[in-house]
């Protein structure tokens, strides 16, 4: 096997496994962030090195790092989200007779 087949090869499994993370990521959000959150964890802790710490505080999901200020709404302890305002301009109804 040549180095060119070599590097193809690892060059398209990057790809593949990179687009097939993405897609999951889309069609599964809550379980990716569950699992980002507890690799954040094992690799955040202090007895760690300090790029370690660093690693496990970049795959930190968004939601984990959110305040009460930015609406996300995943804990549940903000609150609901305001209303849309309703319409207000009157819709009469229209009663047709049946033939």
């Amino acid at each position: 096997m040549s180095m060119f087949a070599v590097i193809q090869a690892v060059v398209i499994g990057v790809v593949v496994t990179f687009s097939a993370w993405q897609a999951f990521r889309k069609l599964a959000p809550k379980t990716t962030n569950r699992w980002l959150a507890a690799a954040s964890i094992h690799f955040n802790q202090p007895q760690r090195s300090a790029l370690s710490r660093v690693f496990g505080r970049r795959l930190q999901p968004k939601q984990a790092t959110g305040n009460c200020s930015d609406g996300c709404s995943t804990c549940g302890a903000c609150g609901s989200k305001p209303p849309a305002a309703a319409r207000t301009d009157a819709m009469p109804l229209e009663f047709r007779p049946r033939h």
